[in-house]
Order: structure tokens, then sequence, then C-alpha cells
């Protein structure tokens, strides 16, 4: 059995989820984890989890290995370098992560935008509006690909060749709703999706709470569009601002029943909010942070400015940096062509590429980086 569907095993056991992922961090990898049955017990795994993991569903196994077969589809450890620190280092992180795509997306920062399955088309506009502008900042733009609010911004960003990142409450390949079919391909090629749930899993209600979680874990902040009092978009929102995230609201009219949430939200103490460059700059410190605890997750600090110039290439002899500062040039390349240069992970290549972007040394455009110093 391959790891990635050891991994499957693990996943499916279900029951709590500390105890498997107590086992995976002890064994060190799934297949390991499987194979010594002596630590099941010393990680807590109940019986009900021992027997699931002697005997794995083989229809399921059989699904998830159709869906690895396809390229662009990965499926990420907790304890797998490329699995994203924002979730790594959330409250009750997923055991693994499903994304189809691009999984150096999961690293960027990123902003959510949520909210009404049903907006006014002011709505729709501001949505798509604000994911445009987050994503000609630089700023990946997340949401659940619902109809509705979240929709709106992933189109938009795939319209101006920006980043986006769907968390989804289904397996990778289940659409939901059916309306997002297109939206779903298209995501899923310039994009990336990503659900903690197996291939095949269809829509459960219980399972949109915690891709709400996910959402406002993996983003600086949340952004609410259009929201009822009682919807996903305020959970979402709730979540975001329990782990510390920046929580915005757009008013709306008094007489508009989506924007009562939005002033709740806003009487609760959430940002208000009138324009993109409201939220632009206020997480632009947020940012910075973010990309030093890159530096630290990947246990190397940036060099200093002058080690990056063309001039000083020997001043980091044969290190990452030197390498990838050797391959970008003035000309646009796309992360593909530099994975394949540099020969690095895409979580450690997109960490260092968002470094020297806050530091001024290089600028993306429609998702290809080049030297501006």
């Amino acid at each position: 059995m391959s790891d990635a569907l050891a991994l499957a095993t693990l996943i499916a056991a279900g029951g709590p989820l500390a105890p498997r992922r107590a086992l995976l961090e002890a064994a060190g990898n799934a297949r390991a984890a499987l194979r010594d049955p002596s630590l099941w017990s010393a990680s807590g795994v109940s019986g009900a989890q021992a027997a699931a993991l002697r005997r794995p569903d083989a229809t399921m196994l059989d699904a998830v290995s159709r869906w690895l077969a396809a390229p662009g589809h990965r499926l990420l450890a907790f304890n797998d370098p490329d699995y994203p620190p924002a979730l790594r280092h959330a409250a009750s992180p997923p055991l693994a992560l499903c994304v189809a795509g691009d999984p150096a997306l999961l690293w960027r920062p990123a902003i959510a935008v949520v909210g009404s399955r049903g907006p006014t088309p002011a709505g729709r506009e501001h949505a798509a509006e604000f994911a445009r502008a987050f994503a000609r900042a630089g700023f990946v733009v997340g949401s659940g690909l619902a109809a509705g609010i979240d929709a709106a911004a992933h189109a938009a960003t795939l319209a101006v060749d920006g980043g986006t990142v769907a968390v989804l409450g289904t397996g990778p390949d289940v659409v939901y709703p059916r309306s997002n079919t297109e939206l779903h391909r298209r995501i899923a090629e310039a994009g990336a999706l990503v659900t903690e749930h197996l291939p095949g899993t269809g829509p459960r209600r219980e399972h949109f709470p915690s891709r709400n979680r996910l959402l406002a874990a993996l983003c600086l902040g949340t952004v609410v569009v259009e929201a009822a009092e009682r919807s996903g978009a305020m959970i979402t929102a709730r979540l975001a601002a329990d782990a510390g995230r920046e929580v915005f609201a757009l008013p709306g009219s008094i007489r508009n029943p989506l924007a009562r949430g939005c002033h709740r939200l806003i009487r609760d103490g959430a940002t208000l909010v009138q324009s993109p460059e409201d939220v632009i700059e206020q997480l632009g410190a947020a940012a910075a942070e973010e990309a030093a605890a890159h530096r630290r997750e990947l246990d190397r600090p940036a060099p200093a400015a002058d080690e990056w110039t063309a001039s000083n290439d020997a001043a980091m002899p044969g290190s990452d940096h030197e390498v990838l500062w050797k391959v970008l040039g003035f000309d646009p390349t796309d992360m593909d062509q530099l994975i394949e240069r540099t020969g690095l992970t895409p979580s450690r290549l997109s960490s260092m590429l968002l470094v020297m972007e806050l530091e001024g040394r290089v600028a993306q455009q429609h998702g290809r980086f080049f030297r501006v110093a």
C-alpha cells in the first residue's frame, strides 16, 4: 500500500482526530503507522478505529487511487512539508488535505470573501470588485465555492489571473452546488481546491461548519459582503475572530435583510469597510508577519538585501536563496518553471518568493514572478 493510500486509511478510520494525529506523528508517516499496531494503543486509537485500520474499505481506496492518478492532485499529511502552516498551527488541524491545483497558494497571504448564496446584484458586484482588487494587490482570494458571493469572488479573481483557493465541504471531486461545475474545473486548473474530505464524499450539513473553520484559518482576514444574521458567512466570521483573524464587513441599506448580518458584525467589533483599500492597508502588516513566520517555519533566515544582488551571488554559495535568485530573471516566470529550475518544493519556493515580494526584490504579474531590483 502506498503512503497516500495508507494516509487515506487513517482519514477514513473516523472517530476522534487527536489519536490519529498522534499516531501519524509518532510513526513519521502513514505506512509506518499502519505497520505498527503497538503504536495504536499508545496513541489512544479506539477499538473501532483499530478495526478500520486493519480492514480499510476497498471502494474508498479505489476512489482515492483514481483521484490521485490525475495530474495536480495531492494528499498532504499533517506532517508533510507542504502542509500549510496556517492550518498546522491552528486549533485541531485536519489530519490531511486533498488539494487539486497549486498547493503553494495555501502558503501565500490570503483574504476570504464570503456572503449570501442569494445576493443582491449590488452585493455580487461588490464581491467581484473587492476580489479583483485583492488579487491585483498580490493576495490570494479564498472562499467556499458556494453559490452567490463565493462564486462571484472566485470568478472575478480568475478573470484577472489572480490566485484563488476554494475550501470545500465535500470531497475534491464532488461539485456542490452543481451550478458551479465549470468554476470548480477552472479553480482546479488555475487555483486550488482544498478539503479535508476524501474523494467521493458528498455534501453533508455537518461538513460545512468545519469547511468554514478551515477557510477562516487559512486567511489573514475575512470580508463579509452580504449576509443574513443566521448564515454560513456569519459562522466563518465568528470562527475567524475566534482564531485571532481580522473580520471586515460592508455596510448596507437598513431595508436590506442581507445587510443585517454585516451590521451585527460591525456592532460586535468588525471593521467597517467601504473600499478594498481599507482591507489591503490593514492587512499589510499581517502579511509581513506571516512572511516572518514562514521564515521560521522553513528554519532559514532571509538573507540581507545585499545578498540578493546579482553581483553578490557568492554571498550564499549553494543556498536555496542563491539558486532561486539565479534562475529569476526580469522576464516573468511561472511557478511550474521555477519549481523545475530550482528543485525546491512548492511550499518553500512560495514562501521565499513572498519574502522577496514584501522586501521589494521581486514582483508578480498574472501569477508569474520577476526581478525588480
